[in-house]
């Protein structure tokens, strides 16, 4: 019997372990991931590794899934309320999730899925999306021309229920019963406002809530609901024209420089997107259609 000399068997063996890995590595990422049955999506984050949370309008939970093998399951399980928007708090590793009429912003932990804190913002008309910054999360209320502010203490502590507190917006028109500000990123110490009603872009002091229009040539973005950046890199979804409009942000946030629309069949009403894997996950809230299906779409 011949004997393979122990050097080529693992050389064969490593060669093996070579090919397999890649073969591994390269598992495409799904096109379209699914969410449960009647869950009404509107906002969508990325947390840690590959996963997504994505909130629900119809009862207030909270899916947790993982990009690469498109499978999740429901973190926080619906209360009776709404979620809207939703951002993950890296440094806390919290969820902090806007609840559109119920006027409060809840916060979870992002592993367990356990409620931290709610707070209840009164007046309130709709509480639509927000940011979380080092010192503060910013709240936009679509149907009122203040931001809601939950000051943060030492090392992102959260406040007491009565510490909360309102910025009023100036410089940003607000149409009585129509949906205005309503996306909210923060960049280089401001943060950038969508206004879905007129189609503005706004850059706005988060000391004095003063605004101004940030100039985008002859681009639209009328209809623009959830906002995503990535370094100077601005993502404006536009729910009802079914596509995300992409910009480079300019010095001084002053302008930016529209650089192509994504667009796909998957799209049917788009909220808000996410980066997560060196890919744009899109949420689809299908406002207007009688289904109980609900998805994530994956664009380039």
């Amino acid at each position: 019997m011949t004997r393979r000399p122990l050097t080529v068997a693992l050389t064969v063996g490593t060669l093996l372990m070579l090919v397999a890995v890649p073969l591994v590595a390269a598992r495409p990422f799904p096109t379209r991931i699914g969410l449960p049955s009647g869950w009404n999506p509107e906002g969508i984050t990325a947390g840690e590794g590959t996963t997504i949370y994505v909130g629900s309008l119809a009862g207030g939970g909270v899916w947790a899934g993982n990009v690469v093998t498109g499978t999740g399951d429901v973190l926080v399980p619906a209360w009776g309320g709404a979620a809207t928007g939703v951002d993950f708090d890296e440094a806390g590793n919290r969820l902090w999730v806007a609840g559109g009429p119920t006027g409060t912003v809840s916060v979870y932990d992002a592993k367990s899925g356990g409620l931290l804190q709610r707070y209840t913002f009164a007046p309130a008309g709709f509480l639509n999306d927000l940011v979380v910054t080092d010192d503060a999360v910013y709240v936009t209320d679509s149907f009122n021309a203040w931001l809601d502010v939950i000051p943060l203490g030492a090392n992102g502590a959260l406040p007491a229920l009565d510490e909360v507190t309102t910025l009023p917006l100036s410089g940003i028109t607000f149409e009585p019963g129509q949906f205005n500000a309503n996306g909210i990123v923060a960049s280089r110490g401001w943060l950038i406002v969508v206004d879905s009603f007129t189609g503005g872009l706004y850059r706005v002091d988060p000391a004095t809530g003063e605004g101004s229009p940030i100039s985008i040539g002859a681009a639209d973005v009328s209809n623009g609901d959830g906002l995503e950046l990535r370094g100077s890199t601005l993502y404006v979804v536009r729910n009802a024209n079914q596509r995300v409009e992409v910009f480079r942000l300019g010095a001084g946030l002053q302008s930016a420089t529209w650089l192509r629309a994504l667009t796909s069949p998957s799209l049917s009403v788009p909220t808000t997107a996410a980066v997560q894997a060196g890919r744009l996950w899109v949420v689809n809230a299908r406002f207007g259609i009688p289904t109980t299906e609900f998805w994530v779409s994956r664009l380039p």
